[in-house]
């Protein structure tokens, strides 16, 4: 299978790259920025992308790729800091600019070629550097500049070695797609083979072999990842699964019964059923810091899950969701040197002294990616579109402690948002509606009589891939109906607020 190795230097548009890649029918893969050549060698990547990034190539100690890697015959395009990585690895000279140029920037090409086949000879594109290409390396020649910077893009024709010094793979870039296309199609030769179905038959491939004839545990919580992996598992290894629903209190109003509805009636999969509301709410006692809430519910999980092994008996895998923006904001882009953003129950909530070896079918890819899949598999509409749902559940959208109390408020309010804009068609139009109960309570008046209740805010929100998103400006009549519905109705709120902030630099979730 056709791939391409991502180095990560910590670029806020790494997964872009990797997402932009795949629209070109072609197997990305992102991995750490200072991986071995003999690594290299061993997948055969038919190219090479040297991402952007934060450091700058004049300081110290800063992140640079083996040189080797120049060496070993296959194409490579360096984006902004890789492009002047590349410079300063070969000889050339990387300054700081006059003019720093950042946002829409022109470019003029010097030299089509091609990277810049059947491109216009000026364009615009997205700029984000302070440091420039004074002097090229031996061997390259200037393809294209703009007004501040006499070296926008430079070529090795030779050895097929790219720089480009813009960002191609945003949007704000006319003709990135276009470029990024000809780097793979007509520099890489790539046919463009990679296709979901080819995902899910290697994955079957690899499942199976990873996997033998022992058993895995999988944790169902009924959200689109877990439901396609457990479909997926359920094809390669058919009886050897073993789903664990955990009812920890923490899911949605009415979640429990659906999730069981679906997957012990409908699919029959082996499903086994576990009420651990008391547990994981007593554990949640005190604790206000989202940090610790996440770690422990995510130990909690997998205490579940090692005691219900236990009993099924010889129990070896388990089984999770675990998407790319997950490994990205848990563990810093795979060792790279990206901003740790938040730890997810998937990756960084799990005990060291886990008993069970993970398996994790849908690691690198993207929830677009991954709903594509379960239609694929003839997963419901109703399924494959539900809305993002966080691993450690409504814990994360009530501030502060966790109570009882609490979670039956913002449960209630859950519904009443969820049956409103389905019912006036925005569910499929949105990324996520959601509530969150904030620790803070305001003044009111009901019935003629003061009231001191709690303040929820409302979350809605649309976004491709949940790395960004946009607050959605719903129209103000379904709001109005949503603020006053929850206010009439649930018992302990008595204001409701609008979120309107985007991400970055907001998460989606409050915590």
């Amino acid at each position: 299978m056709e791939k391409v190795f991502i180095l990560d230097f910590g670029s806020q548009y790494t997964q872009l790259i990797a997402r932009k890649v795949r629209e070109a029918k072609v197997l990305s893969e992102i991995v750490p920025f200072n991986i071995s050549v003999e690594e290299i060698k061993k997948h055969a990547p038919l190219g090479i992308i040297l991402s952007g990034g934060p450091a700058s190539v004049i300081g110290k100690k800063v992140p640079l790729p083996d040189t080797e890697i120049f060496k070993l015959g296959i194409p490579i395009l360096g984006i902004c800091y890789g492009m002047q990585a590349m410079a300063k690895l070969l000889g050339g000279v990387v300054d700081n600019s006059l003019k720093r140029e950042y946002g829409r920037v022109k470019v003029f090409v010097d030299k089509e070629d091609h990277l810049f086949k059947d491109i216009p000879l000026e364009f615009i594109c997205w700029m984000s550097h302070s440091d420039q290409v004074s002097k090229l390396p031996l061997g390259f020649k200037k393809i294209a500049h703009t007004k501040n910077s006499k070296i926008a893009a430079m070529a090795d024709f030779k050895h097929r070695i790219y720089g480009v010094q813009f960002h191609p793979e945003v949007i704000h870039t006319q003709f990135g797609k276009k470029i990024l296309n000809n780097f793979l199609k007509k520099i890489c030769l790539s046919r463009g083979e990679w296709r979901i179905s080819s995902f899910v038959n290697d994955s079957l491939v690899n499942i199976r072999q990873e996997v033998g004839e022992n058993k895995v545990v999988l944790g169902l919580s009924g959200g689109v990842d877990s439901s396609v992996v457990a479909v997926l598992l359920h094809r390669a290894i058919s009886e050897k699964l073993h789903c664990v629903f955990v009812d920890n209190g923490l899911l949605r109003k009415g979640e429990p019964e659906k999730i069981k509805a679906i997957f012990d009636k409908r699919l029959r999969m082996n499903i086994h059923y576990i009420n651990a509301e008391h547990r994981f709410i007593s554990k949640l006692k005190n604790v206000i810091d989202p940090e610790k809430k996440r770690k422990i519910i995510g130990e909690e999980f997998v205490n579940v899950f090692q005691e219900t092994a236990k009993k099924i008996g010889d129990i070896k895998y388990l089984a999770q969701g675990t998407l790319y923006p997950d490994v990205v904001e848990s563990l810093s882009a795979f060792g790279g040197p990206s901003a740790i953003i938040k730890t997810h129950h998937n990756v960084g909530g799990l005990p060291k002294k886990m008993k069970l070896k993970l398996v994790e079918p849908l690691r690198f890819l993207f929830k677009d990616e991954v709903r594509k899949i379960g239609k694929y598999l003839g997963l419901t509409e109703e399924m494959v579109y539900r809305h993002p749902f966080p691993g450690p559940g409504l814990a994360v959208r009530i501030i502060g402690e966790v109570t009882k109390t609490r979670l039956n408020i913002l449960k209630e309010a859950d519904a009443i948002i969820i049956e409103e804009i389905k019912k006036h068609g925005f569910y499929r139009k949105v990324w996520q509606a959601f509530a969150v109960l904030l620790p803070v309570k305001s003044v009111g008046v009901m019935g003629d009589e003061r009231t001191y209740e709690n303040v929820l805010a409302v979350r809605i929100v649309k976004s491709v891939d949940g790395m960004t998103a946009d607050w959605v400006k719903m129209p103000h009549h379904i709001i109005e109906l949503i603020s006053n519905r929850i206010i009439n109705e649930v018992r302990g709120v008595n204001r409701v607020v609008y979120d309107i902030s985007s991400k970055p630099p907001a998460t989606i979730e409050w915590e």
